[in-house]
């Protein structure tokens, strides 16, 4: 291997390596997932529940799709 490309790749080697033990011996605090995540589910759960249920609910509409038996054709004219 060429003498740069081997400093090189040992360069980026030992940064890997200290990012890895940075991160080993860091203090880790709760995040904002782990404090209030849970509560966030359930909200927007409840939110959407609530406004699909209004929806569906509140709003005229027809639940039978299929055209067969409401509609007559009209006579032709000429």
């Amino acid at each position: 291997m060429f003498p740069v490309a081997r400093a090189a790749q040992s360069l980026v080697a030992r940064g890997i390596q200290h990012t890895a033990v940075r991160q080993a011996h860091r203090q880790h605090g709760p995040t904002f997932h782990d404090k209030y995540g849970t509560m966030v589910l359930l909200a927007g759960a409840a939110m959407f529940s609530t406004v699909w249920g209004y929806v569906l609910t509140q709003l005229k509409m027809e639940w039978g799709f299929s055209p067969v038996g409401r509609i007559t054709p009209r006579e032709w004219r000429e």
